[in-house]
């Protein structure tokens, strides 16, 4: 545990402990998610132009809910994601990754984050919600632009408001088979609202975590040689293979989605009601309590903290684990002689206060012959 300022020198705590992670996650009535009952929020602290708002002032989401309200929301999002048809996402996963493959292979080179990692996951989500192709590049830039909490990150995130608005007024009139129509039509009833801003978040948790899980487990294969060499060995499995960098590199470094119910002690520090609670993951995950020996395999070990745990673990992940195995798997076959194309210390990588992601991947690669036919 450790004591930090946050934008505006807004005082907080920094979970940094393996155990103390899963402690907050699994007790919603010590550590709540309704950022009303932050001290911040109830001493007006937070300046209205601050990127703390977009994620963690309170909204109508299962996200800032604990209880039975939790429990409505989150029903409605579960019983919706559990309709994705995995046979015809895997088709979809495969359409978009031999699409995105095919607009660089005849070169022989390529930057992976741009023209890969950023695109794959928007693609398939955005088909899954029923929104039409023109709007996959604006979102992947406003998505973006919200994670860093740049200046313009309280106009990104209405684009997406005003996109996911437009989405359900138009899914309203008419359904479809879709997760969107899905959401409006479930049983909880919920609120336009409510359908709304679910739809932002679960687009939002589902873009960009799995946006940093494509691109840092293309890096350990271009990079590790143990890595590497144990995937095409065939000791490792690819969906193995991502729970190791599930947790070395989690896809999200920090949640800033908890605050203190009452009085409490974590860590041996006496934390107190309202006071902002950060679940570090990435600290977690390297925690020598669990893992004294960081060179040690963990493929396929799922007790890593990267979807968190307790009655708000992610209920999405495993589509994000299904985009990024699937597309990476495509795309090593396509090219399996891809290599990096400059000095490893030379890859790029920018930092926000909940995550690190990779800027760009750059690889070379043997074009494929070109097919000589008669003419």
């Amino acid at each position: 545990m450790a004591p930090v300022l946050v934008w505006n020198d807004l005082p907080a705590w920094l979970v940094l402990g393996h155990q103390e992670n899963l402690e907050v996650m699994r007790t919603p009535a010590r550590f709540t998610c309704d950022s009303r009952q932050g001290s911040i929020y109830r001493s007006d602290l937070v300046p209205a132009d601050s990127p703390l708002r977009p994620v963690t002032q309170w909204q109508p989401l299962m996200a800032f809910a604990d209880g039975p309200e939790h429990a409505r929301l989150r029903s409605a999002v579960r019983d919706s994601l559990e309709r994705f048809n995995r046979h015809s996402m895997r088709r979809y996963i495969t359409r978009y990754t031999h699409q995105l493959v095919d607009a660089f292979t005849d070169r022989g080179s390529a930057d992976l984050v741009p023209e890969f990692a950023e695109q794959l996951p928007m693609l398939v989500l955005t088909q899954y919600f029923g929104i039409p192709k023109k709007y996959v590049l604006p979102l992947v830039e406003a998505v973006r632009d919200m994670i860093r909490g740049s200046e313009t990150a309280l106009a990104s995130n209405q684009f997406v408001v005003d996109t996911m608005q437009e989405l359900v007024e138009r899914k309203t009139a008419e359904p479809g088979n879709d997760f969107a129509s899905w959401l409006i039509n479930h049983e909880s009833n919920l609120s336009n609202n409510e359908i709304r801003e679910h739809l932002r978040l679960v687009l939002v948790a589902g873009y960009e975590p799995t946006v940093n899980l494509i691109a840092n487990a293309l890096k350990m294969v271009l990079t590790d040689r143990r890595f590497h060499g144990s995937l095409s060995g065939g000791q490792m499995t690819l969906p193995d293979a991502l729970e190791q960098v599930l947790w070395d590199h989690p896809p999200i470094g920090l949640l800033p989605t908890r605050w203190a119910a009452g009085d409490t002690v974590l860590g041996g520090r006496h934390i107190r009601t309202g006071d902002m609670v950060l679940l570090a993951i990435e600290a977690g995950n390297v925690d020598p309590a669990i893992r004294p020996e960081l060179s040690t395999s963990v493929a396929g070990n799922r007790s890593h903290l990267a979807f968190s745990a307790g009655p708000h673990e992610c209920p999405g992940q495993d589509i994000g684990r299904a985009i990024a195995a699937t597309g990476i798997d495509i795309l090593l076959a396509r090219v399996p002689d891809m290599r990096l194309a400059v000095n490893e210390s030379e890859l790029q990588a920018s930092s926000t206060w909940m995550s690190r992601r990779l800027v760009s991947l750059p690889v070379q690669f043997t074009p494929p012959r070109p097919a000589h036919g008669n003419c």
